[in-house]
């Protein structure tokens, strides 16, 4: 595989090129881990979560799985695919 362009709920319009691989990988374990509801789990919580889901040969020992979770995280939301619950501390769920 090679690259895809993902998006950034936050900067509207942008998309950034990354390795489709990795994304790939990262999106089936963070949606294993996120709940279906609210009050959702927080980005850490999802994070602590995401090692057993995720390929030993793509992301050994979880390195670098925060950034690719956050990455995750912000094209999801951009697509519709995972949502905010309201107030704070930020608590995500499948939308």
């Amino acid at each position: 595989m090679g690259k895809i362009r993902i998006e950034n709920v936050i900067r509207p319009g942008s998309t950034y090129a990354v390795d489709e691989t990795k994304y790939e990988a990262m999106k089936k374990a963070y949606l294993a881990v996120l709940p279906a509801e609210e009050p959702g789990l927080t980005p850490v919580e999802i994070r602590t979560r995401l090692t057993p889901f995720l390929p030993e040969d793509l992301f050994p020992g979880g390195a670098k799985a925060g950034w690719w979770a956050k990455a995750v995280q912000l094209d999801l939301e951009a697509k519709g695919v995972v949502a905010r619950a309201k107030g704070s501390p930020v608590r995500l769920f499948k939308a």
